[in-house]
């Protein structure tokens, strides 16, 4: 991180257990055509960055392993995938997959998602997931959280009108976090009418790993969809 630098996007680790030589190998001979460079000017349409026409294109942050994105891609050919994940065994491991798969849909980024949201064009994405994320459960830690009114501008000016943000957790604390935080941002549609509709996970939810523990330990998440919708003005109601 450049010094002065604000870092809002990302915290936590970056390395795991050393790639095996066979994994470090894919990673240099596959990753550079997966990757999606910033430092070049990012196309008119993001479609433009995959191999197969794709229809539209949705993003996920902290894929983790890779198992919700790379379902995603398989089930839905004709859209495009970005899954963004900076901690590198993570990242290797959906590299070995697509590879493996030759999956044509999904592109990857290995770094912060703050810079990569900042170069999407406005209104560049029908959909963006950040199932799970790291929830620096400690009060004092709660800063750190990736929810916070600098990402939602980020996500809000990303999405296209009417899409949606999606958000998952098993920690309740960064449930009313969540909620708190999108209602003072104030362009984010709450879609629940019921409990019902945020205790069930999203429409052909293939679970994780993670969201299996949480489980097995006793905490019961929760699945958030927002819509983007017009920002209020002061005095004004959002639609």
């Amino acid at each position: 991180m450049v010094r002065g630098e604000r870092r809002d996007s990302f915290f936590g680790r970056r390395k795991g257990k050393r790639l095996t030589a066979a994994r470090q190998a894919l990673m240099e001979e596959c990753l550079p055509e997966l990757a999606v460079d910033i430092a070049r000017p990012a196309p008119e349409h993001l479609a433009a960055l995959f191999a197969v026409p794709v229809v539209e294109v949705r993003l996920e942050i902290g894929f983790g392993g890779g198992e919700h994105l790379l379902h995603r891609a398989r089930q839905n050919p004709d859209i495009g995938f970005i899954g963004i994940e900076p901690f590198q065994n993570g990242l290797a491991k959906a590299v070995a997959a697509i590879e493996a798969e030759g999956l044509e849909n999904v592109r990857l980024y290995g770094a912060d998602a703050g810079p990569f949201l900042d170069w999407l064009p406005e209104g560049s994405l029908a959909g963006i997931d950040l199932l799970y994320p790291d929830p620096w459960p400690k009060k004092r830690h709660f800063k750190r959280r990736f929810v916070n009114q600098a990402n939602l501008a980020r996500l809000w000016r990303a999405l296209e009108p009417g899409g949606h943000f999606r958000f998952a957790t098993d920690i309740a604390s960064y449930a009313d976090w969540t909620m708190v935080e999108a209602a003072k941002h104030g362009g984010f549609a709450f879609l629940a009418e019921r409990a019902q509709d945020w205790r069930r996970p999203f429409p052909d939810w293939p679970g994780t790993r993670y969201e299996a523990k949480a489980i097995g330990e006793g905490r019961r998440p929760v699945y958030f969809t927002f819509e983007k919708c017009r920002r209020a003005s002061r005095g004004d109601k959002l639609r």
